[in-house]
């Protein structure tokens, strides 16, 4: 397993036990002019470029109580390093949960999940994690604290601090306090899957979604040895792809969308169904959550691209390497790739020359989650600078006017 020391050019780890600790290790860092690194399970350190400047790192797991958790008002406000997988257990028993899908649960915190705004299959029918962060506070570049939002739903008031540091990869503070809203656990939840002939077959199943009576809560497209190796998925005879569709509600709910969606795919001429519920379900949930942070891959990919772009940029992501392994989260137009071999074993000559354009022509765009060659620069990760780079730099310039913090973001 892999540590913080061997993504980050860290002189020192320190571990503040709360807020106060935070604000004092970043002024420190300013003192010393360090960059400031923060770190919560350091589960996606390999994120974007390596950094090479040196600092410290300022771990969160010291902070990680829960705050405040009023049931009735679906709602928790807990320190940024509790993990996902505590918070987990404690809103369960309550019947409750956050319904964002977030690898290695175990280990990543919430603080690292706001920052880096992962957010999986369940998109589709609860959104992203930004949906439901209500209230944030975090420590700038200046050593000092700030609030956004608040412990209720409806406290939208003020300039909105919960979108703006969500994603934001630690380059505008160290997040230090999150409310999130939570929902609650749905009586049932099933998997529906089958398998594609081809492409276009799966692009007909999925307009069909489009007019669903009932949103499901996740609609996958699968490809690659991934799913058909780990997961039973592409069994039959030639199949090119699975589609995967969850369900939730109450048990009547459910029953009825089942048999509605069955019935669907039947008379679009799919003629195996597979239902997957309680453990089975489980298990290729798990699956499907842990993806983007599996596997030994030469290059990963995210490409955000319109949904009804999916099954092309799918297309040519297997024109390109076969043996790739592909999710996507077909109904918002997210896939992530994950390639077997890359051409000529340049991923730069690859994305500039294939994966940028193709996803600008879907119209999307294209980052890099994970890449084992090294050189690769900031540009190669994120793209070029958009039509926003100004502002965005003027706003991170107001949090960090030390250039304190995560260059590797930038």
């Amino acid at each position: 397993m892999t540590t913080a020391t061997d993504h980050l050019p860290l002189t020192e780890i320190v571990t503040p036990d709360d807020q106060a600790g935070v604000a004092q290790a970043i002024r420190q860092a300013q003192t010393d002019s360090a960059a400031v690194y923060p770190i919560g399970g350091a589960t996606a350190l390999d994120f974007g470029p390596s950094a090479t400047r040196p600092g410290v790192g300022i771990s969160t797991t010291g902070i990680a109580r829960i705050v405040d958790y009023p049931a009735r008002d679906m709602t928790i406000t807990v320190e940024a390093g509790v993990t996902v997988a505590t918070l987990a257990a404690t809103l369960a028993e309550n019947g409750q949960r956050l319904p964002v899908d977030a690898p290695r649960a175990g280990e990543a915190t919430l603080g690292g999940l706001v920052a880096t705004a992962l957010a999986g299959p369940r998109r589709y029918g609860h959104g992203t994690l930004r949906d439901h962060v209500i209230g944030i506070t975090a420590v700038d570049g200046r050593g000092v604290t700030f609030h956004g939002g608040g412990r209720v739903v409806k406290n939208v008031a003020g300039y909105d601090f919960c979108k703006l540091l969500t994603g934001s990869l630690g380059a505008l503070g160290v997040i230090t306090q999150i409310t999130l809203r939570v929902k609650p656990v749905p009586e049932r939840s099933v998997l529906l899957a089958c398998d594609v002939s081809d492409l276009d077959q799966a692009e007909r199943l999925l307009a069909a979604l489009v007019d669903f009576e009932s949103p499901p809560a996740a609609i996958e497209l699968l490809a690659g040895p991934a799913w058909r190796e780990g997961f039973g998925l592409l069994s039959s005879d030639g199949a090119s792809a699975a589609l995967v569709v969850a369900l939730e509600g109450t048990e009547d709910e459910v029953t009825w969308m089942t048999d509605q969606l069955a019935t669907t795919w039947r008379e679009a001429g799919i003629t195996e169904i597979e239902t997957y519920a309680d453990g089975r379900a489980d298990h290729l949930w798990s699956g499907l959550t842990e993806f983007p942070a599996e596997g030994d891959a030469p290059l990963v990919i995210q490409a955000n691209v319109l949904p009804s772009a999916v099954t092309e940029y799918l297309k040519l992501v297997k024109q390109i390497d076969p043996d790739c392994s592909v999710q996507s989260h077909a109904g918002n137009g997210v896939l992530v790739v994950r390639f077997a071999e890359v051409p000529d074993d340049d991923p730069g000559r690859l994305l500039v020359g294939h994966l940028r354009p193709a996803a600008a022509r879907c119209g999307g765009s294209t980052t890099v989650l994970r890449c084992s060659s090294a050189g690769m620069t900031a540009q190669a990760y994120w793209g070029l600078p958009g039509a926003s780079a100004e502002v965005m730099e003027s706003i991170r310039e107001k949090f960090d006017p030390y250039d304190l913090f995560n260059r590797a973001a930038r």
